[in-house]
């Protein structure tokens, strides 16, 4: 019998207890393959739903447990993949993660990957002449990659690979790293560049447990030039900070900005357009004027400050809600000249407040970020309605997420957290009978006025979005933990399957607010679900069973035409 290290029999009946309180996958195995991803792109800050959309699963994976596509760290999905904004400067990132459930690292798994990239990174090998070899969810994040790269071919772009293989393993055999070594070389050999890094992990039982154990940091230290100005009960702030000071409070130990103190502003860097031109400018080439007389300035909002010595504050969870440009643009300037930094002598203003409540704190956050022409869908957050929502969800066992990461970092499980994308998709697909849509722009459906406005009444009754939620998410667990569908087919159906089975009930297509609004959520058994899910199943493969079929009308059009002949079928 083998014996198992400490930590190898501690993941054992974590992965166990995790995969039970869970309730959404098939088996342990699959279920290792989301807490293996959630826990090495930690760093990124993804949401669980980000996290489970770049799982590959399903077979034809080529090696590719998990795969996701970072642009200056910020994840790109398939939706926002047209419209991303190309910066002159761009750090390329490409993930991809082979997640086992055993106690042992094979060089199989990373022969996969030599194959694989062999195939796919080279760029004169079509795409489409691997459909079969691999499935679908590959080929497209392979292709996604591709493009981007060649959109963004005219700026500066730094490639980098990162392979990691994770299993409960304590040892790893010559053989295997042997194997990483060439698969580095093919890489490098595919992409002769200075400008390309590439890394081949192992993640062991070990580091999966100190991955595991850590938390995100909530307490950080702010160095002042000057004794603040304290205004309050609440402990708020209004300083100075040298600038060369504030770059290192807004990085990593890698030298990479932190995301996720940034997750509250609303608007993305915007780039090199004039203002940040104009702040660049001003950075580069001193006048003699201190930064802080020429640019606005920061906002950080805390839950709790203290100053800890006269020139120095301690800032409890900070969201830098305003000055994403300024901070991006003292980032940009440092890591270009850090030489600089043990020389600086100019500052910024930085106002610090601790918020009465969360209604303040979203006035703040809509304030500061209204003074700019910003995308009014950039700030629905903000609007009185998602707050009420998220009111109302919170006493009957659901968390809305307006704040990203909010309540997964309180520990709430991911089946009871509804994001703001997730509600939009089940509301889009019941109230507006439109889950193809749903399907193809999970991250822009709120950017339509009049979709908005239809599905955001700000007099809406509560219960049309709790019941909306709810049934998503009893829809989104049966499809999940079924075994009969391969991840692909998982995602393109979910939102189809939550429209059907609302019509089910129902007894038309044509469903409107005052429907959900009186929905009997104790109807949808596992039983119904399954009638809906395979009629809608059935439908899918035979007209083409694929991603184009999901997010185009075809789907949808053919199961309404088809409706009467669902509901004999149903009632028989």
């Amino acid at each position: 019998m083998k014996n198992y290290t400490n930590n190898q029999l501690l993941l054992k009946e974590y992965i166990k207890q995790e995969f039970e309180e869970n309730g959404s996958y098939k088996d342990e195995n699959s279920y290792f393959e989301f807490l293996a991803a959630q826990q090495l792109v930690k760093d990124y800050d993804l949401s669980d739903e980000e996290i489970e959309n770049g799982l590959m699963g399903g077979g034809l994976d080529g090696g590719c447990d998990a795969i996701y596509i970072f642009s200056n760290g910020v994840l790109v999905n398939d939706d926002v993949f047209e419209t991303l904004t190309i910066p002159k400067e761009m750090k390329l990132e490409l993930v991809i993660i082979q997640a086992k459930n055993t106690t042992s690292f094979k060089e199989d798994a990373v022969m996969k990957w030599k194959t694989i990239s062999e195939n796919l990174l080279q760029f004169s090998n079509a795409i489409g002449g691997f459909t079969g070899r691999y499935n679908e969810n590959v080929l497209r994040a392979f292709e996604n990659f591709r493009l981007l790269h060649m959109k963004a071919i005219r700026s500066r772009v730094k490639l980098h690979f990162n392979y990691v293989y994770v299993t409960l393993a304590s040892e790893l055999h010559p053989n295997v790293v042997a194997q990483a070594s060439e698969l580095e070389k093919i890489i490098r050999r595919l992409f002769p560049s200075k400008n390309v890094t590439v890394d081949v992990k192992f993640v062991n039982s070990d580091a999966l447990m100190d991955r595991i154990n850590s938390i995100s940091e909530t307490r950080f230290v702010l160095p002042l030039s000057d004794t603040p100005i304290n205004i309050g009960e609440k402990k708020d702030y209004v300083t100075l900070v040298n600038i060369a000071k504030y770059y290192r409070f807004i990085v990593d130990e890698y030298g990479d900005l932190r995301k996720n103190i940034f997750e509250s502003n609303v608007r993305d860097y915007q780039g090199k357009n004039s203002v940040n031109n104009e702040i660049q400018e001003s950075l580069s080439n001193s006048t003699g004027e201190d930064f802080w007389w020429l640019n606005n300035g920061v906002t950080i909002l805390a839950s709790e400050t203290s100053q800890e010595t006269g020139k120095e504050l301690v800032i409890v969870k900070p969201e830098i809600v305003n000055g994403l440009q300024t901070s991006t643009e003292i980032y940009n300037y440092f890591r270009q000249h850090p030489d600089m930094l043990e020389t600086e002598v100019r500052n910024v203003l930085v106002r610090v407040i601790v918020p009465n409540d969360d209604a303040s704190r979203d006035r703040i956050i809509l304030a500061t970020n209204n003074q700019t022409n910003i995308p009014k869908s950039s700030l629905r957050a903000t609007d009185p309605i998602h707050w009420q929502i998220e009111m109302y969800f919170k006493g009957r066992g659901l968390y809305y997420d307006r704040r990203k990461n909010y309540y997964k970092n309180l520990g709430k499980k991911s089946s009871e957290i509804v994001s703001i994308s997730f509600l939009a998709q089940c509301l889009m697909s019941l109230i507006l009978q439109k889950p193809n849509y749903a399907r193809a722009r999970p991250s822009t459906l709120l950017e339509n006025q009049e979709n908005y406005e239809r599905l955001y009444l700000s007099h809406q009754n509560l219960s049309v979005f709790y019941n909306s939620a709810k049934l998503g998410k009893i829809v989104e667990k049966f499809v999940k933990s079924n075994g009969g569908f391969t991840t692909t087919e998982k995602t393109d159906i979910l939102f189809y399957v939550l429209y059907w089975v609302a019509v089910q009930k129902i007894g038309k297509t044509d469903i409107n607010i005052e429907d959900v609004r009186d929905l009997d959520l104790n109807y949808f058994g596992d039983d119904k679900i399954n009638v809906a899910a395979q009629y809608v199943y059935c439908e899918y493969k035979q007209l083409g069973g694929n991603n184009q079929i999901a997010k185009s009308s075809t789907l949808i059009d053919s199961l309404k035409a088809k409706k009467n002949l669902f509901m004999q079928d149903d009632a028989v």
